[in-house]
């Protein structure tokens, strides 16, 4: 993997600098960060901002990571953006290009094509050497620290907090939040030592009276601004505080946009859409949740989760993950919270064989058995007279592929 600026700085110069042209807003984090900027684009559309999205990866077309306002690019909107970059790029062979770097320049183009007024940029992997990065933020945002991508990011909560920190400007807001506490002097250390605002969630956000159901969850949150009775649709109790922490990013923007009131605030979280994330589908009268929980804190989140709907230990779990994640700290979070679970390869070449994962969580919960594709489990779980909802989690690429299944109603002819 290449870290560094280098070769996006370069691209970005020989696109005229196309990074410049919208303000931006960059959320770094290892969880949560898609989340909340997915529901600051859904605030922004609420409040008559005109605002790109840049997320990653995508779920089942390439097309999802770039949004403007409410829709997805197009394949031919896609292609008009990358045409440019690619010939940038082919321009100067001496600086190699990755997929990433030309993705997020292709975003850079497609929102200054469309002068937008804003747009928020979720970082593909820690901060300092993210392709994002070359952009300067209005506002930084870092919404969890945990233990993941560590031999890129450095072993610990302290050095990983630094890394993400990296999006921090001088003299620019930065809201932060950690709960491990020398993680989050590490964020407010990086930013005293840059010159940023700081803005501790710990300190400025509250969240009380969650509400978890499986259609969304309800909330109350208070910030230095309002007091807010709040409503999302994105389940689970990790949501609420994820789309406080966008409450109060909009706030800090409010000055610049006006039209990020607490009225937007409310409207926007009420709409946000974010796929993949405890969505639920029904097959052949079965309900299927696609969760694409990666790490093991999110798979406590998906864990507690359960519990909070009354769900522990009556789901049957599909479970994928990549071969160089803590698949064994995922499944001692996750497997001891249902009834059952069917291994699977996701549709990586970094994933991990059915068979790697059976042997490297073996005891962690219910006996697991393996299946030879997504489709196979998933065929054979909704055609088991067992009415008990299917939970499928472990990876992002798992549940693209699950949910491009769904969508196309094929297991419904199985």
């Amino acid at each position: 993997m290449k870290l560094g600026l280098a070769a996006i700085d370069a691209l970005c110069d020989r696109l005229g600098r196309p990074e410049r042209a919208v303000p931006v807003v960059l959320l770094a984090g290892t969880n949560g960060k898609g989340s909340v900027a997915a529901t600051l684009s859904a605030i922004a559309a609420a409040g008559g901002v005109r605002a790109g999205l840049y997320t990653s990866p995508h779920l089942v077309s390439v097309g999802e990571r770039i949004r403007i306002g409410e829709s997805d690019l197009s394949d031919e909107e896609l292609d008009s953006a990358l045409e440019p970059v690619l010939r940038a790029a082919d321009d100067s062979p001496e600086i190699p290009v990755t997929y990433f770097e030309a993705l997020t320049a292709a975003a850079f183009v497609a929102f200054a094509g469309r002068r937008l007024d804003l747009a928020f940029l979720e970082v593909g992997l820690g901060g300092r050497f993210d392709a994002t990065n070359v952009a300067s933020p209005a506002l930084s945002v870092v919404t969890s620290i945990g233990l993941d991508h560590t031999e890129e990011l450095g072993p610990t909560l302290s050095s990983i907090a630094r890394e993400k920190a990296g999006i921090f400007r001088r003299g620019r807001p930065a809201l932060l939040t950690a709960r491990d506490p020398e993680a989050r002097e590490a964020l407010l250390e990086a930013a005293r030592d840059c010159g940023a605002v700081a803005h501790d969630a710990a300190d400025e956000i509250g969240v009380s009276r969650v509400e978890t159901l499986l259609t969304g969850t309800r909330f109350s949150a208070a910030t230095p601004v309002a007091r807010y009775t709040l409503e999302t649709p994105l389940p689970g109790r990790h949501q609420a505080h994820n789309a406080a922490l966008a409450a109060r990013a909009a706030e800090l923007l409010s000055g610049d946009f006006p039209g990020l009131d607490s009225a937007a605030i409310r409207r926007g979280i009420a709409a946000t859409r974010w796929p993949g994330r405890l969505e639920k589908f029904s097959c052949r009268g079965v309900d299927v949740v696609l969760d694409g929980c990666h790490n093991p804190p999110a798979a406590l989140a998906l864990a507690g989760f359960l519990r909070d709907v009354g769900l522990a230990g009556r789901t049957r779990l599909v479970f994928a993950a990549m071969a160089d994640k803590d698949v064994e700290g995922m499944a001692a979070h996750l497997f001891p919270a249902v009834s059952s679970v069917r291994v699977v390869r996701a549709p990586s070449p970094r994933a991990a064989t059915a068979e790697e994962l059976l042997r490297r969580t073996a005891g962690a919960g219910p006996p697991s058995a393996a299946s030879p594709s997504v489709e196979a489990a998933l065929s054979e779980l909704v055609a088991d007279p067992d009415p008990a909802p299917i939970i499928v989690a472990g990876s992002l690429y798992l549940v693209g592929e699950a949910r491009s299944l769904l969508l196309s109603r094929r297991l419904e002819d199985a």
